[in-house]
């Protein structure tokens, strides 16, 4: 977004261990903090509250860019104790928010894997993962790698509103295919579907018929949950935008996550409709990286 600050910052650890047991991975790295793609429901946003900023506007213009993220990971992966599990990449910020096309932080990033052959996954709903083609292809070589396009609706309309900062659905859409064509695993995930806006069948189809025809390799999606920090800034742009919405996110969201059954409903859709266009399960896609991750490790010890 214009009038965007990046400040640059060294940083002592890069990795970090996720221990919860229904994430597909364990371990996440995040080039940049802060983002301005400007989601307005972002679950990362209560990050720069840590730092006495807040999880609104700050978040949206102050991005901080880890600069010496290569050299740390690259120690980090030297550990004997390391043993070259999947590493998710832009689970906090994007790592493809506009700051890379100037850091290349996460390109470098990009180099370290491929020399030590670790899996990886990036999340993203930029288009200069397109740049970082050639890198991608190599990683592939030695090591599994999933490109995630984070794609909830491809209503302009909607997409205007709720991610103000971030490039067109359809471009996103169109830079997936230009991986896959390049022998890269890109495949879409569907998230967050936003209760009594995207999260219909016709958005739903409308999305997985947009992935099918883009060559996704694979679809999986999530329902929003806003945790506190995310909510003070989301609920009033919904007041405004959809005034007739805010009684019914509010019995939703009483707690961060919606209510299982109606997650269930959703996801429900989501499988019925994915499989009417014979997209693989995201989800199994992750399972199985995680499993030969595993094997690996097993001939390794």
């Amino acid at each position: 977004m214009a009038g965007a600050d990046v400040q640059e910052i060294h940083c002592k650890t890069l990795l970090n261990k996720i221990d919860v047991p229904r994430f597909p991975f364990r371990w996440t790295m995040n080039p940049y903090r802060g983002c301005r793609h400007a989601c307005t429901y972002c679950y990362a946003r209560p990050t720069h509250e840590f730092w006495g900023m807040d999880s609104g506007r700050d978040f949206d213009t102050r991005v901080f860019a880890k600069v010496n993220a290569p050299e740390v990971l690259r120690k980090e992966l030297k550990r004997p104790s390391w043993r070259r599990e999947a590493i998710a990449i832009g689970t906090a910020s994007d790592p493809y928010e506009p700051a890379e096309a100037e850091y290349e932080i996460t390109r470098k990033l990009l180099h370290v894997l491929r020399d030590f052959q670790n899996p990886a996954s990036i999340t993203t709903k930029g288009v200069l993962v397109r740049r970082d083609v050639d890198i991608l292809a190599e990683l592939s070589q030695v090591a599994d790698v999933h490109v995630n396009f984070s794609i909830g609706t491809i209503n302009e309309k909607v997409w205007k509103m709720m991610e103000p900062g971030t490039p067109n659905p359809i471009a996103r859409l169109e830079t997936m295919q230009y991986l896959v064509e390049n022998g890269i695993s890109a495949g879409v995930m569907m998230a967050p579907l936003l209760p009594g806006i995207t999260d219909d069948e016709a958005n739903i189809q409308a999305v997985v018929e947009a992935a099918h025809e883009h060559d996704a390799q694979y679809l999986g999606a999530n329902v929003l949950f806003l945790k506190p920090g995310s909510k003070e800034w989301f609920m009033p742009m919904l007041r405004e935008a959809y005034p007739h919405l805010t009684p019914g996110y509010n019995r939703l969201y009483h707690n961060t996550y919606a209510p299982k059954e109606y997650t269930k409903s959703v996801m429900d859709t989501v499988d019925r409709v994915r499989r009417q266009w014979d997209l693989p399960d995201r989800a199994r896609v992750q399972e199985n990286m995680a499993s030969k991750g595993q094997l690996q490790l097993a001939f390794a010890s």
